[in-house]
């Protein structure tokens, strides 16, 4: 279920950024980023189950995603994200940070390390890690496609999501995930996230070899791998999950009875996660 949080709002010298935080202002960082097409709200069950212990948990909408700044092209990619994060730490006041990532936010947490592994004191990759499995990616492109579409109203559109029947179980916090990043236009309504923003990060992470960066995981670092597939491939395949416990010295792994997306909801992530967490 969704749990209160409060919106906050960051000016970066690469543009307004809007986040959530869950838990106390004075409590440890610990910063949430979502994957490729998804907001901060995708964080609306781990965010409170990680902040119950003292945490300041802040999930953050990567530029153009949610209601931060559409930016434009050329200044995506998971290497201006990570220093979007490391900027969000510093006007929280947080030299150092821990730092959770799904799907392309762990992808942003692997840049992270190579940008700046001083300032991460753990890291959890949530179901990626490496070059996801071709059939996964089917899935994926589907619910890229949503976007610039529009719909008769909010429930047209949250219906055609949940239609695709990629997102189980569904449930309240998918439900407002999705309503969260909708605006009015003419004939009803839209996604605000970007297009161009998703399809340019999409086309960065072509062009990225994930396990180039695991040397840089020099922190300790949690993989939380989706047990279940999406579709008909793994985001994170067994052979990858194998490679990185035996090349990463300071890594762990859990598998959750979840796939790419339920692994976000499902009790035994937020069990896995805060037992990793100090």
């Amino acid at each position: 279920m969704t749990t209160q949080s409060r919106a906050i709002e960051l000016d970066l010298s690469s543009g307004r950024i809007r986040a959530h935080r869950f838990g106390p202002d004075d409590g440890k960082l610990t910063l949430c980023i979502h994957g490729l097409s998804a907001n901060s709200r995708s964080y609306d069950y781990l965010g409170p189950e990680l902040a119950a212990h003292g945490r300041s948990v802040v999930a953050i909408d990567l530029r153009g995603r949610g209601w931060s700044d559409i930016t434009r092209l050329g200044t995506y990619g998971w290497s201006n994200h990570a220093r979007d994060v490391l900027a969000v730490a510093t006007a929280l006041g947080a030299e150092r940070f821990e730092y959770v990532g799904h799907s392309m936010g762990a992808f942003i947490g692997l840049e992270l390390a190579r940008q700046a592994p001083s300032r991460v004191e753990r890291s959890v990759l949530i179901d990626a890690i490496g070059i996801p499995e071709p059939a996964s990616l089917i899935p994926i492109v589907a619910a890229v496609q949503r976007l610039g579409s529009v719909h008769a109203d909010a429930d047209a559109y949250v219906r055609a999501v949940r239609n695709l029947g990629i997102i189980t179980p569904w449930g309240p916090v998918w439900e407002n995930h999705y309503r969260y990043d909708l605006v009015p236009t003419t004939g009803g309504v839209r996604p605000r996230t970007d297009r161009g923003a998703v399809y340019e990060d999409m086309s960065y992470a072509a062009t990225q070899v994930p396990r180039a960066f695991w040397p840089d995981l020099t922190m300790p670092t949690l993989l939380v791998r989706a047990g279940i597939p999406l579709g008909a491939g793994f985001i994170v395949s067994a052979g990858d999950r194998e490679d990185y416990l035996r090349r990463v010295p300071r890594s762990q792994a859990v598998d959750i009875d979840a796939n790419h997306y339920g692994v976000m909801t499902h009790p035994a992530t937020a069990a896995a996660i805060r037992s990793f967490l100090p």
